[in-house]
């Protein structure tokens, strides 16, 4: 069994019933002809169908006019095909559907817990209604490829589209539909790049992008990225500077204390009482150092936290540079080794920032906007 898309030509937008003119043996004479001089005989058709492609997108993705903007929350979303339709090709309806439910689904679950205020509903539609309007615009681009006749190499005066053509259109896509290419603007929730240069290789907007590392508890090879879940909570890396982290000179272990024991801390204002201590925030430490220079009992404590039932301490905080069959994480993702850097991932595994170490008033103050203390 093999699945064809059958190009039918362009139809009449005066004549409102061409679409349902079309027979199943009108596709086939059209494949024919398309496969000419190759020959194509059908046995059965299991399921056909015609659709008109059209690239059209929603005025608003929420209930809340321009002029009601920052007077109330929306109460009303939509997403993916109810908002944007395009082309069926090239996995976008699918790929870019699932991105609105993720990047929507989030932000629902955290203020219908009460963790953050409804504020955080409105970048629902300004994240994503960019990100679809770029879908149309890569649609229109990709459906003039997908109908180009092929480029006759005897006879480059002729025009067409190669191979080659096709092929980088279809790969700029495939890292657009997966979600690589998306670059949300500062917000709400994803900052300036007034410190990226601290961790070049994870650029504010982007996706957060993985790499090896060595877990320090067992000296397991882990990708870092691939430890994080779906559950709703905020990921902090902390990326150590050059100093031991068992010494308290150390910016990492500054961090620690601070996010530990200070009232300030997110993590002690927005974790609820009773709740694991990594409930709300899930703090990792990437050390420059190999696994085999760090004691684990030497870490900071809030590394090694205790939770659940029983207490059990959560060995799965700490990684460190893969100094021995590699690539080192800090070079791959180029962070600052003398100054370090704390990189802020969404729940749905954006950057939303990265600053310094030490930058703890800055910490606080990219939270309060988007958090509701815990009772």
């Amino acid at each position: 069994m093999v699945r064809l898309y059958v190009d039918l030509g362009d139809l009449d937008p005066n004549d409102s019933g061409a679409r349902s003119r079309f027979t199943s043996d009108m596709i086939i004479e059209a494949a024919q002809r398309i496969f000419h001089p190759y020959s194509l005989e059908v046995k059965d058709i299991a399921w056909w169908s015609v659709y008109e492609v059209g690239q059209r997108i929603a005025d608003r993705f929420e209930d809340v006019a321009e002029a009601e903007r920052g007077t109330r929350s929306p109460h009303v979303f939509i997403a993916g095909d109810a908002c944007h339709t395009h082309s069926a090709k090239a996995g976008q309806g699918m790929n870019v559907s699932m991105q609105d439910g993720f990047n929507l689904g989030w932000k629902l679950a955290a203020v219908l817990r009460g963790r953050s205020p409804s504020t955080l509903l409105g970048t629902y539609a300004q994240e994503r209604q960019a990100i679809a309007q770029e879908v149309i615009d890569f649609d229109l681009t990709w459906s003039e490829a997908m109908a180009a006749k092929p480029a006759d190499p005897n006879d480059p005066e002729a025009g067409g589209m190669s191979a080659a053509e096709r092929q980088e259109i279809f790969t700029a896509g495939g890292r657009f539909t997966a979600g690589f290419a998306t670059d949300y603007p500062p917000n709400l929730i994803t900052g300036d790049d007034a410190h990226e240069h601290l961790a070049t290789g994870f650029p504010i907007g982007e996706r957060f992008h993985s790499a090896p590392t060595i877990r320090l508890a067992d000296a397991k090879p882990l990708e870092i990225g691939h430890q994080a879940q779906a559950d709703g909570r905020w990921r902090l890396y902390a990326f150590a500077d050059d100093a031991d982290p068992a010494s308290t000179n150390s910016a990492i272990r500054r961090l620690c204390d601070f996010l530990a024991e200070s009232p300030e801390s997110p993590v002690r204002r927005y974790t609820p009482a009773g709740a694991d201590p990594d409930a709300v925030f899930d703090v990792r430490a990437i050390f420059q150092q190999g696994h085999r220079e760090l004691s684990v009992d030497a870490m900071p404590q809030f590394l090694l936290p205790r939770k659940g039932r029983f207490g059990l301490i959560d060995y799965e905080k700490m990684f460190c540079a893969d100094l021995r069959t590699g690539p080192d994480i800090f070079d791959v993702r180029g962070i600052d080794r003398s100054a370090g850097a704390l990189v802020i991932v969404r729940p749905d595994q954006y950057v939303a920032q990265v600053l310094p170490l030490d930058a703890h008033a800055e910490l606080v103050d990219f939270f309060s906007g988007i958090m509701v203390p815990s009772a």
